[in-house]
């Protein structure tokens, strides 16, 4: 029978998402394909450094154990690289002790059309040609961001939406860029009981919540000693009146997270500094730029501000180093 990913959180990345790829993706680009295949057979046993998304994906991993026998997270690896210069990534994954079995070598060619076919919720890459193009296709994506800080130890895994842009449409978003603040703020009352429109990432909060949902039994049917250990924030620039949007928006979509934080135009880097999220989304480069040298950003590149700037975007901080060989 078939393994079937229907019922499960899948995440998909991109090596370069989970690992620090800097050394060798500069023999890539300054010296040939050649001299890359030469240099990963050469250093195929050197495990690589953990990457922007490495502790989330670590942490997310052993969420698995909450039913061994039919885990409900899967993380694919999906790669540029082909399956010989591959090879160096699925040893370091063996050598991490990441439970990501299951690979996609495609030779230079982007990953993502493979999305909808794998039930992927999330594809993360360093690569933004491709976290565009799926973006552009209606796929969940995002582009990890260059960035240098200290994580927690510990086995509590923190994610961090930013709400407009991401986990819905920028509709609202659209009538401030378009008409200002009072215009919108008498938009989002007079649709404060109307659920916003289901963003890129709903599904992947939908299904996070889903895993938190089996924490909760496991902690009420088998391990009353159990501490949950997926915590779920909400931090938006949005505040009073278009607060209430947000909270009948998460009850219709059947979710309660467990923190929101309504900022009204506050810096979220003060916030998150504290919330210390392992991944953070947002859909604006303006707050990613303070985050990233912070902790974990994902930039998430949909919406008419994203189309309209996306030069300036690019420009605010950069990624971390292209995917593998183009």
């Amino acid at each position: 029978m078939p393994y079937d990913l229907s019922n499960r959180l899948v995440i998909g990345l991109a090596s370069s998402a989970l690992f620090d790829l800097a050394d060798s993706d500069a023999v890539f680009v300054q010296q040939g394909e050649a001299a890359y295949r030469d240099y990963q057979r050469r250093h195929e046993n050197e495990p690589l450094t953990p990457g922007v998304a490495f502790a989330f994906i670590k942490r997310l991993l052993a969420l698995r154990e909450l039913d061994p026998l039919d885990p409900p997270i899967e993380v694919l690896l999906l790669s540029r690289n082909d399956p010989d210069t591959g090879l160096r990534v699925m040893k370091s994954i063996e050598h991490h002790q990441l439970a990501i079995s299951r690979a996609v070598f495609l030779q230079g060619r982007s990953p993502y059309p493979f999305i909808p076919a794998l039930n992927i919720s999330l594809f993360l890459s360093a690569n933004p040609d491709d976290v565009r193009g799926a973006i552009a296709a209606g796929y969940p994506a995002g582009q990890v961001m260059e960035g240098h800080y200290e994580l927690d130890q510990g086995d509590e895994l923190r994610v961090a939406f930013d709400f407009d842009g991401v986990l819905t449409t920028d509709e609202s978003e659209s009538i401030y860029q378009t008409q200002g603040i009072d215009a919108y703020h008498r938009h989002e009352r007079a649709h404060a009981l109307v659920p916003a429109e289901r963003g890129l990432l709903a599904d992947l909060l939908q299904r996070l919540s889903t895993i938190q949902a089996l924490e909760r039994r496991h902690q009420e049917r088998s391990d009353s000693a159990y501490v949950p250990k997926l915590r779920v924030s909400i931090v938006t620039a949005r505040d009073a009146p278009a607060h209430e949007r947000v909270i009948h928006t998460m009850r219709e979509w059947g979710i309660t997270v467990n923190e929101a934080f309504f900022l009204g135009g506050v810096d979220k880097s003060a916030v998150l500094k504290i919330v210390k999220p392992h991944i953070f989304f947002d859909d604006q480069t303006s707050h990613l730029a303070a985050t990233s040298s912070l902790l974990p950003s994902v930039h998430v590149p949909f919406g008419k501000l994203n189309r309209m700037n996306t030069s300036e975007a690019d420009g605010d901080r950069g990624p971390v180093q292209d995917d593998e060989p183009r």
